[in-house]
């Protein structure tokens, strides 16, 4: 084997070759790492024209550990120092990964908004060492080559690039500090809002559309990464990535020259890199040109309705958290009172040159808003003028829901346009929830004539079983209990018929367990829902109830009574049985089994005492007196669906408000049929708290009669 002499100039040039030989599958993955960030950019982009949201929000590109990876991956051309960097390809590629850095940094801005406090600045630290490594290596770079071969011909472009870098990360850092105090204030305005209209107890069930579009242009409007989206910093950032797909598409317009013959180190693969990297400028450029376009067009037809001075005022929420950083005491515990005084003091400084830093970034986003705002607004003019007759047409609707949009100081109201497409998104939503309507339930509840059900179903005449504690109860579980009797009974048509009848309950409970679960705040059904949700698996898909086969002839097969007592009797012995250990006296111990007993050994046990000389009593004719008993009581539990769905559209995390109310709007599409269905008599009126449990409904209404009729 012959020895390598890396003095000797064949040895040293294969030496070279053989070390170059991965440099193109690096450039794959190069390439490969911006085309995961490309893709996930214009996703962003397309849920943002899809939903007609212009600020396209952050859903799949955020600021996060993997797409701090996938960036870091990117930047393998500017950090490489090693690169001589002759060919045209090669250039055009350093320029392409510095824009496409900053490409990414605009679109993920909005994002901050979704996170923590510790994500804000683990994630932006991360992001501005990596983007300060990028600049130092350029820098590097530049001053070394710079007497080798023509590196005039990028260098001014390559400066420019790694300084809007360089802008964009020291705008975001400045922006985040600002986010606590925003969403502080956005969420006062919110509380007051939810106020006034929680002061407006009687809502009907026509008015909830009005009450979930004041909550969704709330919800919208003061988070879903829109307060930030709209702020004058992130329109800078859109300015600035304009501004830097320009330099990219001049520079790609130029030629370089260089008489050598060198090859990129990088081979076929670079102009992979430079394809990918240039489309992945221009998908990801459309959200932060698209954010300043829209402010700008909207801020060009405000122009002189105030000073210059006014225009370019920083208001208060911008420096208040860095006011109060610098203001407070020094944390540290310091005997030397000389020594507290200095880092009171180079604290102060230190505070002193960030709150004018971020002032001048303001100032200086403000001035970049008003200088394209005022080269927008001729031709904007005359496309209004166009356009006029149709904005005027639709003025009418915004007027009614301007005042629930949440704004900071400083800020102008919204264009009606965007207001017009968040109120239409309500729409959309109850449409999606429409399509969903529970059909064989609205048809099931037409049987019930009146809500007597809810007090036959477990009467105080009933005997208690051993150790049997007064419990909490829930509407779905008698529910689940009823069915699992009508499942065991002997019918005519039977599959056809007892399909169509779950299918009816199973919609009923869907409604039941969310209306429960809404207003059961404290938790206090918890596991009487889970013993709910344990009976109806079993009911639903393999007729048993507690591992017993309601079909079997163990439980059923003989007469309506014989199958109540078998029934009976199981629940019984499951009662017994688990209630042995002395610890589970306690009914907050009971497990799933003994409440899903008590609830059979008590319904079947009514249902006797009501029939004792009842002989002819058949299972078609119980059948359907027990369909009228469960749909009797679902109708007095839906007529709950009213407040649930105002409930839901009220969250107190801000980041959830969207979602919240989300649901809520698809609630009442889907909920629509069943509030169309007029109550055959009102329930007792309960407050919220009470409404989710059947026994105050059951103490109010006050049914005496225990049997069913």
């Amino acid at each position: 084997m012959h020895k390598m002499d890396l003095m000797r100039d064949e040895d040293s040039t294969a030496l070279h070759d053989k070390l170059d030989e991965p440099m193109p599958w690096i450039g794959l993955y190069i390439a490969t790492a911006s085309l995961v960030c490309t893709v996930a950019m214009a996703a962003d982009a397309s849920i943002g024209f899809r939903s007609k949201k212009l600020w396209f929000p952050c859903k799949y590109f955020t600021l996060n550990a993997f797409s701090l990876t996938l960036l870091a991956a990117t930047m393998k051309l500017p950090l490489d120092l090693t690169s001589f960097t002759i060919q045209d390809d090669d250039k055009l590629a350093r320029i392409s990964s510095l824009v496409f850095m900053s490409t990414a940094m605009a679109n993920f801005m909005t994002s901050l908004w979704s996170m923590t406090g510790n994500e804000i600045v683990l994630n932006l630290a991360a992001l501005a060492l990596l983007v300060i490594t990028v600049f130092g290596n350029v820098a590097v770079h530049i001053m070394h080559l710079l007497h080798f071969y023509d590196v005039h011909s990028i260098m001014e472009e390559q400066i420019v690039c790694a300084v809007f870098m360089l802008l964009l990360v020291l705008t975001s850092c400045f922006s985040a500090v600002m986010l606590p105090t925003a969403k502080r204030h956005i969420d006062l305005a919110y509380s007051e809002m939810h106020r006034k209209i929680s002061d407006n107890q009687l809502v009907t069930a026509g008015e909830l559309k009005t009450v979930v579009t004041r909550y969704w242009v709330m919800a919208e409007t003061g988070g879903s990464q829109f307060v930030i989206a709209r702020s004058v910093t992130c329109v800078a950032s859109g300015v600035m990535c304009l501004l830097m797909g320009l330099t990219l598409l001049h520079v790609e317009k130029r030629k370089f020259s260089y008489d050598g013959k060198v090859s990129s180190n990088y081979k076929w693969s670079i102009k992979l890199i430079l394809l990918v990297q240039t489309i992945g400028v221009i998908v990801g450029g459309i959200a932060p040109v698209m954010r300043w376009f829209i402010v700008a067009r909207f801020k060009s037809s405000k122009i002189g309705h105030k000073s210059f001075k006014d225009e370019l005022k920083v208001e208060a929420y911008w420096n208040e958290r860095l006011v109060y950083w610098r203001d407070r005491s020094v944390p540290l515990q310091v005997g030397s009172h000389i020594l507290r005084k200095l880092v009171y003091d180079a604290k102060r400084l230190l505070l002193n040159i960030c709150i004018g830093v971020q002032s001048a970034i303001v100032r200086a986003s403000k001035l970049a808003l008003l200088i394209s705002a005022t080269f927008l607004k001729v031709p904007l003019f005359c496309f209004h003028c166009i356009k006029k007759r149709g904005v005027e047409s639709s003025r009418g609707m915004e007027q009614d829901f301007s005042r629930y949009v949440l704004l900071l100081e400083g800020e102008s109201q919204l264009p009606q346009k965007t207001l017009r497409n968040i109120c239409n998104e309500v729409d959309k939503l109850i449409q999606i929830g429409k399509k969903k309507q529970p059909k064989n339930l609205i048809d099931f509840l037409k049987e019930s004539a009146n809500f007597n059900g809810v007090g036959k179903f477990d009467p105080r005449e009933v005997l208690s079983l051993h150790f049997d504690q007064e419990t909490p109860n829930c509407w779905s579980l008698p529910v689940m209990t009823l069915t699992a009797i009508a499942v065991s009974l002997n019918i005519v048509d039977d599959n056809k018929r007892v399909n169509r009848f779950l299918s009816a309950v199973g919609e009923g409970l869907y409604f039941a367990k969310l209306i429960e679960r809404t207003l059961d705040k404290n938790g206090d059904l918890t596991s009487i829902l889970h013993a709910a949700d344990v009976v109806w698996v079993g009911v639903e898909f393999s007729r048993k109830w507690l591992d017993n086969d309601l079909r079997d002839a163990s439980v059923g097969g003989g007469s309506p009574n014989e199958t109540l007592q078998k029934l009976s009797r199981i629940a019984d012995d499951i009662f017994t049985t688990e209630m042995n250990d002395p610890l589970r006296q306690n009914p907050l111990y009971w497990p799933l089994k003994v409440i899903a007993a008590r609830s059979m050994y008590r319904v079947t046990q009514t249902i006797l005492l009501s029939h004792t000389n009842n002989d002819s009593l058949t299972d078609e004719a119980l059948f359907e007196r027990l369909s009228v008993m469960i749909s009797d009581i679902l109708a007095a539990c839906l007529t709950n669906l009213v407040p649930v769905v105002i409930l839901k559209c009220h969250s107190n995390v801000i980041e959830e408000r969207e979602e919240s109310v989300r649901g809520a709007a698809v609630l009442l599409g889907q909920s629509e049929g069943l509030l169309e269905i007029p109550p055959p008599r009102d329930l007792p009126s309960l407050d919220p708290i009470n409404a989710a449990y059947i026994k105050e409904c059951r103490a109010t209404m006050a049914l005496n009669p225990p049997g069913i009729e």
